[in-house]
């Protein structure tokens, strides 16, 4: 029995998230059927992260263990053939029996996208619409008081499922190329909505409703209140898994 690490990418308009659930449709879902039809056998994978309903990733791993001995090329090419156009494998190779795609990351980057100018339908499916130009430098200004170690209970919605609301942010900024404006986060762990709170709470404040120091008073009150809005999950991309 072998360990097989795949590397995949998803557009996750039409799913309910990752992670399976008995009545709704997920991408780990279509992934173990696809695979039961390469394979023939039931096939079960375990993923990086839990992707939330309508949010995309440009890389997200995940593990199975397996028999099978198809080559590489073969058996991404067969797999890709069965799974729908909206996933894609992009790679895949063995792995130690000890790794674990999700407790073995070391890191993850997602990337929050937003346009501003006339609405564009090839952007809407992607990044979210502005109505006018927040100030980036504000939004930075904000992005680097959340770097660190803090308490992101405030941050998060109440639906998370852990206790611990303590996480650790290596790199947090605001980017800006022609009309486009991505909020860029990496930490090993998030809480549940939490990029999406930082970002609606970064453009609060580029649009001067939230003080550039407001996650002082978030992280010490624990008050979600305070925070901005919770940004709409299409703009939403899980763009890096560092191991």
């Amino acid at each position: 029995m072998k360990r097989v690490l795949l590397t995949v990418s998803y557009d996750g308009t039409n799913y309910h998230g990752w992670q399976f659930q008995p009545n709704a449709l997920t991408v780990q879902q279509v992934f173990n059927e696809a695979l039961e039809k390469l394979l023939g056998v039931p096939t079960d994978i375990t993923g990086c992260s839990r992707t939330d309903t309508g949010v995309h990733a440009r890389e997200f791993a995940c593990h199975l263990d397996c028999d099978d001995n198809i080559p590489k090329e073969a058996f991404l090419k067969g797999l890709n053939a069965i799974l729908p156009d909206d996933i894609a494998v992009n790679d895949c190779r063995e792995v130690s029996n000890d790794f674990h795609a999700r407790y073995s990351i070391s890191g993850k980057r997602y990337v929050y996208g937003m346009y501003t100018g006339v609405k564009n339908p090839f952007d809407e499916r992607y990044f979210l619409h502005l109505s006018s130009e927040p100030d980036v430098d504000l939004m930075n200004e904000f992005a680097k008081t959340v770097v660190g170690e803090h308490n992101f209970c405030g941050f998060s919605s109440s639906g998370r499922s852990t206790q611990n609301t303590v996480r650790t942010v290596k790199e947090c900024f605001v980017a800006k190329k022609d009309n486009k404006i991505c909020f860029n986060i990496t930490a090993k762990g998030f809480l549940y909505n939490m990029v999406r709170i930082l970002a609606g709470t970064a453009l609060a404040v580029g649009y001067g409703k939230r003080p550039v120091d407001i996650s002082k008073q978030v992280f010490s009150e624990r008050d979600r209140s305070l925070a901005g809005d919770t940004l709409p999950p299409n703009g939403l991309f899980l763009d890096k898994i560092f191991y």
